[in-house]
């Protein structure tokens, strides 16, 4: 009788013990909402899609600016010079465009560590390859991690270009990017990287953009066809902006 006494009392010490660590948030305790969504495939390829937006709504102001360069000297330097001006008297001097530059960091960021992550999983969930190897993707969908790497490597060498000037091939002249602009196009390098970087682009946002659109659940039998159809248009429209720039250095419509 006393040995029963002395087993449950144990035995109900124990279970308040076990009781006591889970109160206290142990390995117990569930995940918060936003670190479930993380960690879930869907919530991964939503901050993919969502971040990929965001640099697209950039790339699309960003190719109306360059186009600015058609319009002269003036013109282009002007435009320059606002965007570290924007948001003034309110802001300081490229304040705007500092929080420009971290959001599109932050949302690169995302972006790359989304789709990293998914690779990793996907092959996780695939140790073994397939016997029978079937090209079932477009070009630009087997192509889309190679297109990230090389457009994350041409930010890089791009601010370092025409943002700092350390790997300007010319005189790099503060305040004067249309200056700067013809020196790197005027070099064959310069060209070879701004094309191979903007072709990947091209490719990225083709593919990008329809998978977004899925993934936010814009897609459906009957928007098919027009996501498709707008994929293909920011995509050609996007390529041929940034392209025009260094092919009319090259032809000299822009000197």
């Amino acid at each position: 009788m006393a040995l029963a006494t002395r087993t449950r009392k144990a035995q109900a010490g124990t279970g308040g013990g076990t009781g006591g660590t889970a109160g206290t948030g142990g390995a117990g305790r569930r995940p918060s909402a936003v670190r479930a969504f993380w960690q879930s495939t869907i919530g991964k390829k939503t901050v993919m899609a969502v971040s990929g937006l965001l640099m697209l709504g950039y790339l699309v102001a960003h190719v109306m600016g360059n186009l600015k360069v058609f319009f002269g000297p003036e013109e282009f330097n002007s435009y320059g010079h606002w965007l570290r001006t924007m948001g003034a008297p309110v802001l300081h001097y490229s304040w705007a465009l500092w929080i420009v530059r971290v959001v599109l960091l932050a949302a690169v960021v995302a972006h790359a560590v989304s789709a990293y992550q998914l690779t990793r999983r996907d092959l996780r969930a695939r140790p073994t390859g397939y016997v029978h190897k079937r090209r079932r993707a477009s070009y630009a969908t087997r192509t889309m991690r190679w297109g990230g790497v090389i457009m994350a490597l041409f930010i890089v060498w791009h601010i370092l270009d025409l943002t700092t000037g350390h790997v300007h091939s010319g005189g790099f002249q503060e305040g004067r990017p249309y200056e700067n602009v013809v020196d790197t196009f005027s070099t064959w390098y310069g060209n070879v990287i701004y094309l191979t970087a903007m072709l990947a682009v091209g490719l990225h946002v083709r593919h990008g953009f329809w998978s977004a659109a899925q993934t936010l659940g814009a897609g459906n039998a009957r928007r098919d066809r027009a996501l498709k159809a707008t994929a293909n248009l920011l995509a050609l429209g996007l390529t041929a902006g940034f392209v025009a720039v260094p092919v009319a250095v090259m032809t000299g419509v822009v000197s």
